[in-house]
């Protein structure tokens, strides 16, 4: 199965530049927050839902739907009644967890580089 960064990146266009094709990978509201959830470990459906709060259902499985396609999240369901899903980082996945601790060392000094006038 090939994935959306699969089909870009064997493109072979010049002018596609690997920074906006992660962005568009990680492209939607909830997606960060749902890598970060998960940098914990392995967690059900539910357990996510409650965790990123104002997340509906189906915005949820939409976004967990396409970080799967790409290669980002590994999706497990259970043949038990109810059913049980569970939900974890890839390798690639992993990978964005600098790229997370990064972004979040940023925005906490940005505040600080406003109010100094920087």
């Amino acid at each position: 199965m090939t994935t959306f960064l699969d089909d870009l990146g064997n493109s072979g266009d010049p002018q596609v530049c690997p920074a906006e094709l992660a962005l568009r990978v990680m492209r939607g509201r909830w997606k960060l927050m749902i890598v970060r959830e998960l940098s914990g470990g392995v967690r059900r459906f539910s357990s996510l839902q409650r965790s990123l709060v104002g997340v509906s259902h189906k915005v949820l499985t939409a976004q967990l739907r396409e970080l799967e396609t790409d290669a980002v999240v590994w999706r497990r369901v259970f043949s038990e009644v109810p059913p049980r899903v569970e939900y974890g980082l890839t390798e690639r996945g992993q990978a964005l967890l600098p790229v997370l601790d990064g972004l979040h060392a940023w925005g906490a000094a940005v505040p600080r580089a406003v109010e100094a006038g920087e």
